[in-house]
C-alpha cells in the first residue's frame, strides 16, 4: 500500500491485468474533528479523513475503465467525484491509510468486468427418471402407513 500524499498504487486483479497508479495530484485529502474514539484530543485534532477522487478525469484509467467506474459508482458519487472516509481510528495517518485501503478497494470492485451470463440448462432425462423414482418410492412408502387401532 503506498503511504498518505504519494501516488495511490491499484495492484492487478480483474479488469486492471497489470495494476495501475493514481497521481497523487488527482486525489484530494480533507481534514476534520472526527466524532470516534480519542478522548479529550478529538477535540482539538483533525483525525478523520476524507479522501477525493474524480474518475471521469482521471488519467490512471482507460476510457473503457473510465465507463465502467461511472457506471458502477454512479451512487456513490457527488458532483462527479468519489468520497471515501475514514475516522475508526485516534491517528490521522492510520485514517488516511485507511481511507486511501478504501478507495483501492472501491475502485477495484468496480473496474471488474461483469461475470459472464449465465447458460440456461435443463435437467437430464436419467436425473428426471431418478426425481420420478423418489417421488414414488417415498409415496409407496407414506401409503403403508396407516392407522394405529386401539383394541
Amino acid at each position: 500500500m503506498s503511504e498518505p500524499g504519494q501516488d495511490l498504487v491499484v495492484p492487478p486483479g480483474p479488469g486492471l491485468p497489470s495494476g495501475t497508479t493514481i497521481p497523487a495530484g488527482e486525489l484530494v485529502e480533507r481534514f476534520s474533528r472526527s466524532p470516534g474514539p480519542g478522548g479529550q484530543s478529538v477535540n482539538t485534532s483533525d483525525t478523520r479523513v476524507e479522501l477525493l477522487f474524480a474518475p471521469a478525469t482521471s488519467t490512471a484509467f482507460t476510457e473503457e475503465q473510465r465507463a465502467r467506474l461511472a457506471r458502477h459508482l454512479v451512487d456513490a458519487m457527488t458532483q462527479g467525484r468519489l468520497s471515501v472516509v475514514a475516522s475508526e481510528h485516534r491517528s490521522q495517518l492510520r485514517n488516511r491509510i485507511a481511507a486511501r485501503e478504501r478507495l483501492v478497494a472501491l475502485l477495484r470492485e468496480a473496474v471488474a468486468p461483469p461475470p459472464p451470463p449465465r447458460r440456461k440448462t435443463k435437467p437430464s432425462r436419467a436425473s428426471q427418471r431418478r426425481r420420478v423414482e423418489s417421488k414414488k418410492q417415498l409415496g409407496r412408502t407414506k401409503a403403508l402407513r396407516g392407522r394405529v387401532r386401539d383394541e
